[in-house]
């Protein structure tokens, strides 16, 4: 047999090994999409199975009208909670979008390289602290100084809750603000600096809008962070069932709420209390959607 057909049947044997293990990766990767989709319409099934007697017993009328939040008495008006949960939610949203572009536009156009090295390193670190530790931190730092400028002179409150919800989503939205500058072709700012612009005009006029896609997602998927954060929240928001009327006042979350009160909670309470996850579920589904929908909308205008 002569050396090239040699090389030919090799070339034809590892064409079909590399066509095997690719069949065999793909069928993983499916069984792995498989089950996880599987997983989360059983969640989304069960929360709506449980939620369903609450639904159908109180009503959706009564759950946002009832005056108080008093289930010994059959009364189930959730609206303060729903207010607290969005306020609190979107106070750290209005905080975090600013402060998270404005450090990564840092890292990338204004730090040193070994500042921006140890400062991206400790971004890191900050978004794998466990919620717990932001709590505590919260009750024995940050709540003592609110209550210094508080009307109320207790530091447990909204204003609280939307610091401790800006300190656990501020990293994230750095980190993905910074993946989505890091992005945009580099062509695009050599062409921009041919043009003479400077580095503020590059990087506000110029790298922002062509990243603004993948910022605006990232943002977004960090609200449902927010929407579903339990522990902190409830540490220190101050745990009390009332509509805010200031960024000083205590409130109490959805999430709060189910946790402390799934413990003992049966019948018609419990079934409301898996309506407010349900409702939370809803809210974070409907901001997948939307950062979906953007991202799509990205692709197809590259």
């Amino acid at each position: 047999m002569s050396p090239s057909s040699t090389d030919t049947i090799d070339a034809t044997r590892h064409a079909r090994r590399r066509r095997v293990i690719d069949a065999l990766l793909l069928a993983a990767l499916r069984c792995a999409a498989g089950v996880s989709a599987a997983v989360v319409l059983v969640i989304a099934w069960f929360v709506a199975a449980e939620a369903w007697p609450g639904l159908r017993d109180v009503g959706v009328t009564r759950l946002l009208t009832d005056d108080a939040w008093r289930p010994t008495a059959g009364r189930y008006g959730m609206a303060p909670m729903l207010i607290g949960t969005l306020a609190a939610t979107f106070g750290a949203v209005l905080l975090t979008a600013p402060l998270g572009v404005g450090s990564a536009v840092f890292l990338r156009f204004y730090a040193p390289r070994r500042v921006a090295s140890v400062y991206r390193r400790v971004v890191e670190l900050l978004a794998g602290v466990p919620s717990v530790v932001f709590g505590l931190w919260g009750i024995a730092v940050l709540a003592p100084l609110i209550a210094t400028v508080s009307p109320l002179g207790q530091g447990q409150s909204l204003l609280a809750g939307v610091l401790i919800l800006t300190m656990m989503t501020l990293p994230t939205v750095a980190l993905t603000t910074d993946a989505a500058i890091a992005a945009v072709p580099a062509d695009t700012r050599r062409g921009a600096a041919a043009l003479g612009l400077s580095r503020r005009a590059i990087a506000w006029r110029v790298v922002i809008p062509a990243a603004r896609a993948g910022i605006v997602t990232g943002v977004i998927l960090q609200t449902g962070r927010a929407l579903g954060e339990t522990m902190a929240v409830l540490m220190v928001c101050g745990n009390i069932v009332q509509t805010p009327h200031s960024v000083f006042d205590p409130v109490r979350t959805l999430t709060a709420n189910i946790a402390l009160e799934m413990g003992y909670a049966d019948d018609r309470h419990r079934a409301v209390l898996f309506v407010s996850g349900l409702v939370l579920m809803l809210l974070v589904a409907g901001l997948v959607l939307i950062a979906e929908a953007i991202d799509r909308r990205r692709v197809h205008v590259t």
